[in-house]
């Protein structure tokens, strides 16, 4: 699938895969590996941007999936985030939907919602929210409802 549905279809949570459909180097050639690890990869849905108009530039929407985090004593020092514009030619693949009972965390930027993090319940949700301190969050159940329209509408994972 296009980075175009993902977009339209996939809700802030999903697990999505993308590649340019080449094959993964050896090992030992270290930079062509790089190169691949760039263009082939998974992460988590965390922000659809709408497409931007400005007197100087016009961006096509875009997505933009969490590839991970790196930590060192239970602190995060590095989040790896990775975006794609609506136009992009590599090849996505949604492999994991939020499933029902979980819940979003989310934290307004600008007029999008950004996923702050993906709780497998209300309590583990809240938990997270006291822990971290974000003050302009809120929480988003996922619900039989919202999987059920996806699945009415077609919207469903292979």
């Amino acid at each position: 699938m296009s980075a175009h549905i993902v977009y339209d279809n996939a809700p802030l949570g999903s697990l999505i895969r993308y590649s340019d459909g080449t094959p993964r180097p050896p090992a030992r050639f270290a930079r062509k590996l790089a190169d691949w690890e760039r263009r082939n990869g998974l992460g988590r849905l965390v922000r659809k941007a709408p497409p931007r108009d400005r007197p100087t530039y016009c961006a096509p929407a875009s997505i933009t999936l969490n590839e991970g985090n790196f930590s060192s004593g239970g602190i995060i020092l590095v989040t790896v985030m990775r975006s794609h514009s609506v136009d992009s030619t590599l090849s996505f693949e949604l492999v994991e939907r939020p499933a029902i009972g979980m819940v979003r965390v989310l934290q307004q930027v600008g007029d999008d919602d950004e996923l702050l993090h993906l709780a497998e319940s209300r309590d583990a949700a809240e938990l997270w929210l006291a822990k971290t301190g974000y003050r302009n969050a809120r929480l988003e159940d996922i619900t039989a409802d919202e999987v059920g329209a996806d699945v009415v509408e077609g919207r469903a994972a292979a």
